[in-house]
Parts: structure tokens; C-alpha cells; sequence
């Protein structure tokens, strides 16, 4: 009997002991996980363009340019989070070296550094440098084909649940040099003295529809300190996709209105629609069509002579911090680079493309787009040119992908007056791109 007394006083003495250890096991490190990783990109890609920009003499060396650009980027990641629960508490920081090889000059920049906290239930804030991808990317995207990317200095509060998301975004920018002298703001991280955006997403449940609405303000200066009136433009719309088992729709529509930086009132909008059909696993199939308005009684001079027609109105839409590689063709001629004088007639760009995959691991992509002013033009006709795409990507192992591509483009000459371009025009553009993400470190604790 004294033998079972002790047994039972000893699974007595036990039972607290594992109720207290359970009731502090929260305060404890072993009721949090701590997951640290160091992650890294590379990617160079070397490009040979002939013809599209203006030849400084007539040689053929003038219309001739070929070189390497490159980036790498190191990102630190942090996440704390309770045991079987979202994460609590993020911090991500990445450095980032972008530039074209042996030039004498590049930049190293923070391209994110930001904290971020969520409340349980889909709430959360974020505050620092980050980029805002949304939907397509058309508007606002990380625009990874470039070697710099897009990311934003604000503060992001939102709510992401099952079928609702709602995203606030806020910035102002001022420039450290001017740190007492006034408010006014030039040539920093993005062209606008301040943003503010919001997003709501929302996923039908009875259907594979997702719909998302979109309203910006933003704020921009004048072109001097003396001149710093603040304008404010505005932008809304709304983007549709439809996603049933072998085909997707993506519509969108936009809306630009108030004053740009000069105080010119905006009136711009564009449409745009794409559809999609995935017979196979294999092959796919889209066709799109793309317009956007452009500024009315457009002229550009004849070359040899200045002057450029003064606009009451701009009509001219703008696409904003979108990913602009991935539209209006992969040449990169419109709204990445401006038309002479910096005024736009707009675009009109229809285009169909496929892609096979004859292996897992290896895509091939065809695309061909036709390309046209959407103003009415005074001294030119509408059409600017044919372009033709063909690429490549492999996948190999270990975060490691090797691509490639060529592109060819017939411009009128309506593309020559526009853009300054040289009498040339046939357009070659071919490009070869490696990219590896290999994962230095992953910690967990």
C-alpha cells in the first residue's frame, strides 16, 4: 500500500509539473518559430540592337549597339511566427547591384527594406521600401524584367481574406538635400511627391471570377522650387478575370483624370482584352487587344525643325509603375521609352501568341503584334509597324533558368517621324538572359 501511496504521489507531482510546463510553453522559445533566410539573385542578360534609334552619323555603326547589363541582389528575410499560426512579425532587407557591364558607373541601392505585422484574421501592416505588385502588373508591378525593379517608400495597410482583400497604400517623398528648405520634391526613388492608393479584390465564390478595383491619387511638383504647386491626378478602374478549366479572360478598364505636373488638366483612359484557351498541357493560345488614348492634334515636326503643338488637355494615358515589358511589345518601344517632344498619340495594339512545352522544364513562345497611334494624326498616317517575337526558356536545377529571344519589327513611317528614328526601318533586337535564385542560408529555431 506505502508502494502505491508513492506511485500515486509521484504521477501527482508529475501531472503539475506538465501542467505548468504547458501553461508557460507559450512564453517560452519552443511556442514561436523563428525562420531566417538568405536569398540571392542573379541575372545577366546581353542584348544586340540594330536599327530604332537615331544614328548620330550615317556610318552602319550608328545604328548598331550591343551590350551586357547585370544585376544581383542579396535579401535577408525574417519571420517570427506562434507554432501552427501565420506569421507574426516579417522583416525583409535587400541590397541590390544593377549595371551594364564595364560601364564606369552603376547603382547599389536598398531595393526592399520594410516591417511588416499581422494581427490574425488577415490583418496586417507594412512599412518601408516594397514593391506593389497588383493583378496583371499593368499598373502598379515589381517590373522584375528590368535590372532596377519598381518598389516604393510607404506604408501598406490591408486585410487579406478568402474571397476579400483590401489593400491602403500611402507615400510622401521629399528630398534629403532640401531637408530645410521647403517641402519641395525632384529626382527621387519614384517621380511623385506623394501617393495614395487602394486596391479591393474580390474572388466570386460560386464562379472562378475574380474581379479588382483600383483608385490612385498622386501627387506631383513643379519643374522648379519656385514653381512647387502641388497637382493632384487621379486614376481608377477596374480589372476582370475570368478563369474556367482551359480558357481565361482578363479585361481591364482605366481612367486617368485631374492635373499633371504643369497644371494641364488629364482626361485619359484605356481598354484592354485578352483571352486565353490552354487545350493541353502542352499548348496555349492567347489573342488580346490593347487601347490607349493618345493626345489629340499630335504633330511632330519635320526633322531639321523645332516646335511642338501646345495641348490644352492631356489625353495621353500614362501606365503609371506598372511592368511595362510585359505589354505593348517586347521591343520596349512604347511607354518605356517617350515619343520626340514627349507627347504620346497613344496606342493601339492587337496581338495573338502561342506557347508549346515539349518538356516539363522548356517553353517556346510566338507572338506577333500589330502596332498604331490612337490619335488621328496631322502629318501621318495611324499605323506604326509589325513586330514579330520568338523566345525561349529552359529551367534547369537549383533555382537556375537560361532564356533567350529575338524580335523583329517593321515600322512605318509614322514610326520614323515619332520616334526620331533612323530611315531604317526594319528593327532587330536579340537578347540571351541567365538567372539563378540559390538559397544561401535557411535557419529555423
Amino acid at each position: 500500500m506505502e508502494a502505491k501511496g508513492e506511485i500515486f504521489s509521484y504521477i501527482c507531482v508529475m501531472k503539475k509539473f506538465l501542467l505548468t510546463f504547458l501553461w508557460l510553453l507559450p512564453a517560452t522559445a519552443f511556442a514561436q518559430t523563428h525562420l531566417f533566410t538568405l536569398d540571392s539573385d542573379f541575372m545577366a542578360r546581353g542584348e544586340l540592337r540594330v536599327g530604332g534609334n537615331a544614328a548620330s552619323n550615317t556610318s552602319a555603326e550608328g545604328d548598331f549597339a550591343a551590350f551586357i547589363l547585370g544585376r544581383a541582389r542579396l535579401a535577408a528575410h525574417y519571420q517570427l511566427q506562434l507554432k501552427d499560426a501565420a506569421p507574426r512579425l516579417e522583416v525583409r532587407m535587400a541590397a541590390q547591384y544593377s549595371g551594364t557591364w564595364g560601364a564606369s558607373s552603376s547603382a547599389v541601392t536598398l531595393y526592399e527594406g520594410w516591417l511588416k505585422a499581422h494581427w490574425g484574421k488577415g490583418f496586417f501592416a507594412q512599412l518601408g521600401r516594397q514593391p506593389l505588385s497588383y493583378d496583371d502588373q499593368r499598373i502598379f508591378g515589381s517590373d522584375d524584367w528590368s535590372m532596377t525593379g519598381i518598389s516604393h517608400d510607404g506604408l501598406k495597410l490591408g486585410y487579406d481574406g478568402a474571397r476579400h482583400k483590401v489593400h491602403l497604400f500611402g507615400a510622401f517623398n521629399q528630398n534629403p538635400s532640401n531637408i530645410s528648405g521647403g517641402t519641395y520634391y525632384t529626382g527621387g526613388l519614384q517621380p511623385y511627391k506623394g501617393l495614395a492608393a487602394l486596391w479591393y479584390h474580390w474572388d466570386l465564390p460560386w464562379i472562378p471570377l475574380g474581379l479588382s478595383l483600383i483608385v490612385t491619387d498622386i501627387m506631383m511638383q513643379g519643374e522648379s522650387q519656385e514653381d512647387n504647386t502641388v497637382h493632384h491626378q487621379q486614376m481608377a478602374g477596374a480589372y476582370l478575370h475570368f478563369h474556367p478549366e482551359k480558357w481565361s479572360v482578363e479585361a481591364a478598364y482605366y481612367k486617368q483624370m485631374g492635373k499633371e505636373e504643369h497644371g494641364i488638366p488629364i482626361d485619359a483612359w484605356m481598354a484592354g482584352g485578352k483571352v486565353k484557351f490552354t487545350p493541353t498541357g502542352r499548348w496555349a493560345f492567347r489573342l488580346g487587344y490593347d487601347y490607349l488614348s493618345g493626345d489629340t492634334d499630335f504633330a511632330v515636326p519635320p526633322g531639321g525643325q523645332v516646335g511642338m503643338q501646345h495641348h490644352s488637355v492631356i489625353r495621353g494615358f500614362s501606365s503609371l509603375y506598372g511592368s511595362r515589358h510585359a505589354f505593348y511589345g517586347a521591343m520596349d518601344f512604347f511607354y518605356l521609352s517617350a515619343f520626340y517632344g514627349g507627347f504620346t498619340p497613344g496606342l493601339q495594339n492587337a496581338y495573338a501568341g502561342a506557347t508549346f512545352k515539349p518538356l516539363p522544364a522548356l517553353s517556346i513562345d510566338l507572338a506577333y503584334h500589330f502596332l498604331a497611334t490612337a490619335a488621328k494624326l496631322s502629318n501621318a498616317e495611324k499605323p506604326l509597324g509589325h513586330e514579330l517575337e520568338i523566345s525561349a526558356g529552359y529551367r534547369f536545377k537549383y533555382g537556375i533558368s537560361l532564356s533567350l529571344g529575338y524580335t523583329f519589327m517593321r515600322g512605318t513611317e509614322t514610326m520614323v517621324i515619332l520616334k526620331r528614328t533612323s530611315d531604317k526601318r526594319e528593327l532587330h533586337w536579340g537578347w540571351i538572359m541567365l538567372r539563378a535564385t540559390p538559397r544561401f542560408l535557411e535557419f529555423r529555431r
